[in-house]
């Protein structure tokens, strides 16, 4: 996501073609298979740090859409001398931002409860203050994106096509933190807060299609054939803990008949699939894209199993030191 934003001297004239609107292109475009998107009306904070003089030049400020585009102002005080700046920005706006010592990391927090927008940082740009009306800025996603495909592996050509898609819940999805972003260094890293939540991804009827050819996307209540139109959720980084982190797959099973015989219908089958061994490291790392693919299974379901006893004489030996049992 790029973006050219003009920065006005605060309380100068300028001209016409520097009159502090940051024009940018499309809301939404693909970037490296991810999708970022910011909106219009929802303003983002600017990030100005001048460490020649070990002072923070824009203080969290609030850059607010208009007209297709956004405005943002230095202090006229501030356009002096040939010293530069670093700048940096994040989407979208909080206003408790927070710096670190020596003003070289600030602080976002973050948390899905107060929006459901994936946050997005600006890599820095150094740019001299008497060059500073132009400011390039280039978004990049710091938390996961996160979907699913879903199709029948049943290999047994009796029982495929019977599966409906009923609802998928991702749960334990980790989903409020805190960003420390490092202007000098270009770098972040999140600080987890503990707050986890079940996600409800789909919920609904949809047939499943029979095998990986026929995979789709699993969308809020249909399945779709396109990323951009599936239900995909942000989380924060997260590491995968045994047992924790997993995805609860319930489906139906329409009726049939095999070798004379009817199989009744079922409903609110209930299968489990747990992320740890999935990723490597069992970390999920920020700015990465994630679609689990779900394959289901009806064989276990209906397949006849199998129970022998093997029989063999046994010996009785009584011993002599008990403790030998």
């Amino acid at each position: 996501m790029n973006f050219d934003i003009m920065v006005t001297r605060d309380g100068q004239v300028i001209s016409k073609e520097r009159t502090g609107i940051m024009t940018k292109g499309t809301t939404s475009v693909e970037m490296d298979d991810k999708y970022a998107t910011m909106d219009e009306d929802t303003p983002f904070g600017l990030i100005a740090i001048d460490f020649e003089h070990n002072r923070l030049l824009v203080d969290n400020s609030m850059v607010e859409g208009g007209m297709g585009g956004y405005s943002a102002s230095f202090y006229g005080s501030l356009w002096s001398g040939a010293n530069t700046v670093n700048l940096s920005a994040y989407y979208p706006y909080v206003n408790n931002v927070e710096y670190g010592a020596g003003y070289d990391t600030y602080a976002i927090p973050y948390s899905v409860r107060e929006t459901e927008a994936g946050p997005l940082v600006s890599k820095t740009v150094e740019r001299a203050i008497e060059d500073l009306n132009m400011i390039p800025l280039v978004f990049q996603h710091i938390t996961n994106d996160i979907g699913y495909k879903i199709c029948d592996i049943t290999p047994d050509e009796d029982l495929q096509g019977l599966i409906h898609l009923r609802k998928v819940t991702a749960a334990n999805v980790a989903s409020a933190g805190v960003f420390e972003n490092d202007v000098r260094s270009g770098a972040g890293f999140w600080r987890k807060q503990g707050y986890y939540r079940k996600v409800v991804v789909f919920d609904g009827d949809a047939k499943v299609g029979v095998g990986s050819q026929n995979e789709m996307f699993i969308g809020y209540d249909t399945l779709e054939e396109h990323l951009a139109d599936s239900h995909r959720y942000y989380s924060i980084p997260d590491e995968i803990e045994l047992g924790k982190q997993y995805v609860e797959v319930v489906f139906d099973v329409e009726g049939f008949t095999h070798n004379n015989f009817y199989y009744e219908p079922l409903f609110d089958q209930v299968r489990k699939y747990m992320l740890y061994g999935l990723l490597p490291d069992n970390v999920f790392e920020y700015g990465k894209q994630y679609t689990f693919h779900i394959g289901l299974d009806l064989s276990s379901i209906y397949r006849e199993i199998t129970f022998a006893p093997a029989v063999a004489d046994w010996e009785t030996t009584i011993y002599e030191n008990n403790e030998d049992f």
